[in-house]
């Protein structure tokens, strides 16, 4: 049965590992757990650091231009529609 460790518990280990005062190792040793374990945390935690500090406005500004494509996409649709049904009318004689 695997083990589940808790986030607190992690984040914990991590910034241990991250502080440099206790060798990895000896971190995983203490706390028995597998070191590669520790190395995948720390890497999940740096590789996710970047969005800390992604501000609201560069999220609000995302999400502004992905409703603007669709609003786009569904006029364009619209218009292909439109023309569509006016053509036809007028083959049907309406």
């Amino acid at each position: 049965m695997r083990t589940r460790y808790s986030a607190d518990l992690k984040a914990k280990l991590v910034l241990e590992v991250l502080r440099g005062e206790t060798p990895l190792n000896e971190i995983a040793s203490t706390h028995n757990i597998h070191p590669s374990l520790l190395t995948r945390w720390k890497t999940q935690v740096i590789s996710s650091l970047p969005q800390l500090f992604e501000n609201e406005t560069s999220k609000a500004r995302q999400q502004a231009k992905a409703r603007e494509k669709e609003t786009d996409e569904l006029y364009k649709q619209i218009g292909k529609l439109t023309t569509q049904i006016e053509w036809l009318k007028k083959k049907s004689g309406l």
